[in-house]
């Protein structure tokens, strides 16, 4: 298997690693996060110049691997645009689901002019399950919607939802709803994203391609979206542990840096094994996506120890900081808040597990 990105890739790689170094560092990222919007509408333009808000739309063009590598530039600064939660996630609904007219779209999501979000986490949905309560109703040829979702990550900014609803006979579908249609309650998270919640009181509706059961698309669309989330927690695991060993050469403590204490330069090694475990995962995931198996127990596996590597490396990198860490004018309480967030996002550590838990019967039992 090669490992090695090609030009291409390995351009899109640093393209992204520019543009997102130059325009952020802790002090403006902080001050972006503060505003209404919560991200730079500068910085999605150019992001749309670049031509990475249309990643996967066309698999012959682009597909998982490359979503990682900018997802992972993205964990690696905090970017706080929603490259994934408003073009990239529902974007590859569309593009796989949607008719002639609806594939439109994407010219204009590609080009930064239109954003989207993926409204299918309800209220009182827990684990991974995808039932959803929120009802599609059809009179002649039309569709409406009601019913709530929340959290629906960059659903206070979106232009256009894609919203999964429970069809007249059973199965899940898919709709585009006009995001004025709805009722948006918008809340900052305590990441630094933006969510809203969603209420659709009869909202006029029309259905992602064909009003047939999309249960398949969906569960393939939350395994992509789970993959890129692990490629930007690798990103963020990555410069929390650059800023703790930076930080352990430079700080001094009874006349010497702190690198000199070796139960701490330990400690910061283990920091890296979970670092090199949980990039190791992702990449896993991605090219497992990339070779067209979608397999919802694969994205759990590298969930699970995202979400295992994620913890450990954020509270060392608080810990070993002190005081300071948990600033929020230093960085590393903001990464540690980030990969929190991603922890809980699309199924917990906990839930992962008990859908590795639920497979075990999928495989024969080894006998020594």
């Amino acid at each position: 298997m090669d490992f090695q990105l090609s030009d291409e890739q390995a351009l899109l790689r640093d393209t992204t690693r520019d543009l997102l170094s130059r325009t952020y560092d802790p002090e403006s990222r902080n001050k972006i996060i503060g505003s209404d919007l919560g991200w730079s509408q500068e910085v999605w333009s150019q992001l749309a110049d670049t031509g990475i808000l249309g990643l996967g739309f066309d698999p012959d063009e682009s597909g998982q691997i490359e979503i990682t590598l900018v997802l992972n530039e993205v964990g690696r600064r905090l970017a706080p645009e929603p490259i994934l939660h408003a073009a990239l996630g529902p974007g590859a609904l569309i593009a796989e689901l949607g008719s002639q007219e609806q594939k439109q779209l994407l010219d204009e999501v590609a080009a930064g002019q239109r954003l989207l979000a993926f409204a299918h986490t309800e209220p009182k949905q827990r684990g991974l399950n995808n039932a959803v309560a929120t009802k599609a109703v059809q009179q002649g040829d039309s569709w409406s919607l009601s019913g709530r979702k929340n959290p629906v990550l960059a659903g206070d900014s979106a232009n256009t939802l894609v919203v999964s609803a429970a069809l007249p006979g059973g199965c899940i579908g898919l709709f585009l709803v006009d995001a004025e249609a709805v009722a948006r309650h918008a809340y900052p998270t305590f990441d630094g994203q933006r969510g809203a919640q969603i209420d659709l009181d009869s909202a006029p509706a029309e259905p992602l391609g064909d009003a047939v059961d999309a249960s398949g698309a969906i569960r393939d669309a939350v395994v992509r979206i789970q993959s890129a989330l692990c490629s930007e927690a690798v990103g963020a695991m990555e410069e929390a542990l650059r800023l703790t060993t930076d930080y352990l050469k430079t700080r001094k403590q009874f006349g010497v840096t702190l690198s000199k204490f070796q139960a701490l330069t330990q400690r910061a090694a283990d920091m890296y094994v979970s670092l090199e475990l949980a990039s190791s995962m992702s990449l896993y995931a991605a090219m497992s996506i990339a070779d067209g198996n979608l397999d919802p127990v694969i994205a759990s596996r590298a969930k699970l120890q995202i979400g295992r590597s994620g913890r450990h490396i954020a509270q060392e990198a608080v810990q070993l900081h002190g005081g300071i860490g948990v600033t929020a004018e230093y960085p590393v309480a903001h990464y540690a808040a980030r990969l929190t967030a991603i922890e809980q996002t699309l199924g917990t550590s906990g839930d992962h597990l008990h859908n590795l838990i639920d497979h075990l019967t999928d495989y024969e039992l080894v006998r020594l």
